[in-house]
């Protein structure tokens, strides 16, 4: 039976205080604690040393290509989504894979070691969670092809996950389309639902945290925070909040996307989003589960030392595909279709997933705000008209 079947089978209900008592026992535990915080005009992962770091009161205000962040009530983890995704700790943006060094011999290879310090990320969402798991297919232990990544696998095995079921949508989420949200699943080691400004047992508000937990050093960790027994009536206002904010999700991807766009290659929609695509490869950079690298070897000029750097790269750029005379998909129509269906239709045969989680950031972070649930719509109408 699990906890979902049973409601008083392993949730617990915390406070603001417990809150901070949770950042305090990672740190204790010797996790790095990440979480999110609101810098510059937006949501990053950084680090954090207790609640006052979190964005109190800030809600995310999103829309195709407009993001802010807005005053509005007293929730601590009221924001949904920001502009980078729990890959950049996992699947980091710039890593050396390994050193070599002259010596009297010729050359020794140092491998890059593990971090020292694991991570505990702080405020996941149920669309990044999945997202986690299309990655895991990708350089995981379960990588398509058996070829595992193992800086990946030792960050991943090592993080410990507090996900946060979403109390609000963005403008932009799609993930109950997607099969991705907004309640956290699985893949935690703890998940909270924020109950803020809600009432019980006759008072006007509260601020609490429903807790349920999802692993073993989950329950560890929880079994040493100040906790009450969640009622009956927490679970429903958990309950609630989930519910609410499945109903106001604004968009969704149209079902039978992977056929659709397999028998779409050649259609006119594809011209028609390369006129407005300025190839910036936005898209790609927010995106929690695009993958695409390039690899650069450095030396340096006493010719005694070299490295191997893996850095982010994306199938925008035009210098992607670049082999011997050229590269291969030079136009922006080309290259838009290739992430659009590869995303939502050859992903399945790659990995046997979609490479979707709904997070909206695609949308959001264009600067000329092309929707890829629009533009999926858009093919899907059109079908049988001459």
């Amino acid at each position: 039976m699990s906890s979902r079947d049973d409601p008083s089978q392993n949730k617990a209900v915390i406070d603001r205080d417990g809150l901070n008592g949770l950042i305090a026992a990672l740190g204790r535990a010797g996790y790095r604690v990440i979480g999110p915080r609101a810098v510059d005009g937006a949501v990053v992962y950084e680090p954090v040393e207790d609640i006052g770091d979190l964005p109190a009161g800030w809600i995310d205000d999103q829309r195709g290509g407009g993001y802010r962040l807005v005053k509005s009530g007293e929730a601590l983890l009221g924001v949904t989504l920001g502009p980078q995704s729990w890959k950049r700790y996992l699947f980091p943006p710039d890593q050396r894979l390994w050193q070599a060094r002259r010596d009297e011999g010729g050359f020794t290879i140092i491998p890059e070691a593990a971090p020292a310090e694991p991570f505990a990320f702080l405020g996941v969402r149920a669309c990044e969670l999945k997202a986690m798991a299309i990655q895991d297919r990708v350089f995981g232990t379960d990588a398509a092809g058996g070829f595992a990544d193992p800086g990946y696998v030792a960050r991943r095995a090592s993080a410990f996950i507090v996900a946060v079921n979403c109390g609000r949508a963005a403008g932009t989420c799609f993930c109950v389309s997607m099969d991705a949200g907004p309640r956290a699943e699985a893949g935690f080691d703890l998940a909270l639902t924020e109950l803020a400004g809600q009432g019980r047992d006759g008072e006007e508000k509260r601020h609490e945290f429903v807790v349920e937990t999802g692993s073993e050093r989950g329950a560890a960790i929880l079994a040493g925070l100040p906790q009450r027994a969640a009622s009956v009536q927490d679970l429903a206002a958990a309950e609630a909040v989930i519910s609410s904010t499945t109903a106001a999700m604004g968009r969704e991807m149209v079902p039978g996307v992977e056929a659709l766009l397999k028998r779409s290659l050649e259609h006119r929609r594809w011209d028609e989003v390369a006129a407005r695509c300025l190839g910036c490869a936005n898209c790609t950079m927010v995106c929690p589960t695009c993958f695409c690298s390039t690899v650069e070897d450095v030396t340096d000029l006493s010719g005694s030392q070299a490295e191997r750097r893996r850095k982010w790269d994306s199938c925008f750029t035009l210098d992607f595909t670049y082999i011997h005379g050229g590269s291969i998909r030079r136009e922006t129509r080309s290259r838009y279709r290739q992430w659009m269906t590869h995303k939502l239709s050859t992903w399945h045969e790659q990995f046997g997933v979609s490479g979707c989680t709904g997070c909206g950031r695609c949308i959001t972070w264009c600067p000329v705000g092309i929707d890829i649930t629009e533009e999926a719509r858009a093919i899907r109408d059109s079908e049988g008209t001459p």
